[in-house]
């Protein structure tokens, strides 16, 4: 079933306009349907904040029909943050205790920005932990994006990340190492994903700690690997859950930075993302503004709209058919254990009695 609008978060009602199925809480009560609790730790910076909830709420809206699914936005008060965030966050997220003592079936953790040469100088370092810590033995599993991949393979593993020479960004091409495995269900042996960042985390180093591959690109490394009990921690180093325009709008902040002076040259392109066409307006953007700051003269207004008729998306399928077989698989493990809950004389060995319906959470 689709995602539950079980609070007044505005994600809901923009997916509802955009054609996706979001139920009503009255709606859903009505219905006699199994129910996901997914907690979501936004983590992302303001610039980023809610764009980055509706793309992970989609991407579990976006899922199979097994459960409703009720997703509970939070975030960490350790977190640097303007007016506007605050204000979102203290209106429409909920706390983490309060989400802890209801309980939850598995948890999604979103990246963030950083200023300190290692993540466990950083203020949100504590409370991250204490969460991992809590929802260790407390969800069915946790998936990661990005820095939450780098931070949480350092607290479990000891893996340090590794600065990149450059920032790496833009779409690349990816092969599936491990087919077999169930995240894998149904997935194309070569697919597109996103990747932007300053560091990285390497097929070797997770291997070493015991961890599996499952997809790489031979150009940027590690896309998605799980612990050695297969799924209970999913760790992303890409970005899934990316809308079209997201490296556009990553390319414009870029662009920004430097004619403020706080690049010394220009950005570079992301790779493999903009066509021919693309390129050229940007170039020509570019040399518009430096013309322009060399007279002294007001800015040309950066062409976002012109440039998002040219770029396109080539993952957001296969990222959404990966999170439906995560969330699959958090079901069955969710439902497994509360069989045995509710129906001790249930053999955990039987799949025929585990496949009894039992009641609501």
């Amino acid at each position: 079933m689709p995602l539950v609008a079980h609070n007044e978060l505005p994600t809901f009602s923009r997916l509802r306009a955009r054609g996706h199925e979001v139920l009503s809480l009255q709606r859903a009560q009505e219905q006699d349907i199994r129910e996901l609790h997914i907690g979501f730790l936004n983590m992302m910076p303001d610039a980023a904040l809610t764009a980055t909830e509706q793309q992970f709420i989609r991407l579990v809206g976006g899922c199979n029909k097994i459960a409703q699914f009720y997703v509970y936005p939070f975030s960490i008060p350790e977190l640097n943050r303007g007016a506007q965030a605050r204000e979102h966050i203290d209106k429409y997220y909920f706390e983490f205790a309060d989400l802890a003592d209801a309980g939850l079936d598995a948890l999604i953790i979103t990246g963030t920005n950083i200023s300190n040469p290692s993540l466990d100088e950083e203020p949100f370092w504590e409370p991250l932990i204490e969460i991992v810590k809590w929802a260790e033995s407390n969800v069915a599993s946790i998936l990661c994006s990005c820095l939450a991949t780098h931070a949480l393979v350092k607290h479990l593993h000891g893996v340090d990340r590794k600065p990149l020479p450059q920032k790496q960004w833009g779409v690349y091409s990816h092969r599936i190492k491990q087919p077999e495995h169930p995240l894998m269900s149904d997935i194309n042996t070569r697919f597109d994903a996103p990747h932007s960042r300053y560091n990285a985390v390497t097929s070797s180093q997770l291997e070493a700690a015991g961890l599996t591959v499952l997809v790489e690109s031979a150009e940027v490394g590690v896309h998605l690997a799980v612990s050695q009990d297969q799924f209970r921690k999913v760790y992303f180093q890409g970005h899934p859950e990316y809308d079209a325009v997201s490296l556009l709008k990553e390319y414009k902040r870029e662009v920004s930075r430097y004619l403020k002076g706080e690049l010394e040259a220009a950005p570079p392109y992301p790779e493999n993302y903009f066509s021919a066409d693309a390129a050229e307006i940007a170039t020509k953007f570019v040399e518009r503004c430096e013309k322009a700051l060399r007279d002294e003269a007001d800015l040309p207004e950066f062409p976002e709209l012109e440039l998002a008729q040219l770029v396109d998306n080539t993952w957001t399928d296969t990222g959404k058919a990966i999170v439906n077989n995560w969330l699959g698989l958090v079901y069955q493990l969710t439902n497994h254990e509360r069989k045995l809950q509710f129906m001790p004389d249930v053999d955990p060995d039987d799949p025929l009695q585990l496949n009894t319906t039992i009641p609501h959470r």
